[in-house]
């Protein structure tokens, strides 16, 4: 294998990897939810947050590229199942959100009961799954991995899961500055202006949770109607 083959493998692994998640993940609304669900939270604490988040994420995107659709298929689940759990979980949190109140108060209390461990705990559920990484970027995970797949060449297999490991680096450090600069990517729109992003951005994750559910419940609902109509069918003849 040419070092210009290994290149444009490389380069075509890392490129899909990075086109395909960061309009998935959405790094910069992201940022607004984990501002929301960090509230009480010490600078330093927001950071060791954003941190594992973004290690989470990583993991979890190469984790799934490589293993995957084998864990699927050992479960005997199905992508549209896994839409439509994930998807009811998201909408739970996103109403969650819709009807917190933040107050001086609430913060204060919030601000106390923000312990290590509570940062360590809140930073993979909910805050890695599902709010950054979900339902939707675990398919996409799965696809990218059955693309890499090589099966005539296993040098240029190697050569795409690396760069889809350095794409997957990409993505986590993108996550990693817009979490930990969250405050100061709001901050242009002040007090009542955060205060209302927030309050949308809850609005659309709640809309998005009902989204994935909706793709995955009306999928296993025609596959089940599919297959009631091939038994009928079966049974007439």
């Amino acid at each position: 294998m040419s070092f210009a083959i290994a290149f444009a493998a490389f380069s075509k692994s890392f490129l899909l990897v990075i086109a395909t998640m960061l309009p998935i993940l959405n790094p910069v609304s992201v940022s607004a939810i984990f501002l929301t669900l960090t509230e009480g939270a010490s600078n330093q604490t927001r950071r060791n947050i954003a941190t594992r988040i973004a290690v989470n994420v990583t993991l979890l995107l190469i984790f799934f590229m490589l293993v995957g659709s084998y864990m699927l298929e050992m479960f005997g689940l199905s992508i549209d199942v896994v839409r439509l759990g994930g998807g009811l979980l998201v909408a739970v949190i996103g109403w969650n959100m819709i009807n917190t109140n933040s107050t001086e108060g609430r913060t204060e209390k919030l601000a106390e009961a923000f312990t290590p461990e509570m940062a360590r705990r809140r930073a993979f559920y909910p805050l890695t799954f599902p709010l950054t990484y979900g339902p939707g970027s675990l398919a996409a995970t799965i696809t990218i991995g059955v693309s890499l797949l090589d099966r005539s060449s296993p040098a240029i297999t190697v050569v795409n899961v690396m760069g889809a490991a350095v794409g997957s680096l990409v993505v986590g450090v993108i996550l990693l500055l817009c979490n930990r600069y969250a405050d100061k990517l709001l901050k242009p729109l002040g007090e009542t202006g955060t205060i209302v992003f927030l309050r949308i951005s809850a609005f659309i994750l709640l809309c998005l949770g009902i989204q994935i559910a909706w793709s995955g419940l009306s999928n296993l609902i025609s596959d089940a109607i599919a297959h009631g109509v091939t038994r009928a069918h079966g049974l007439q003849h």
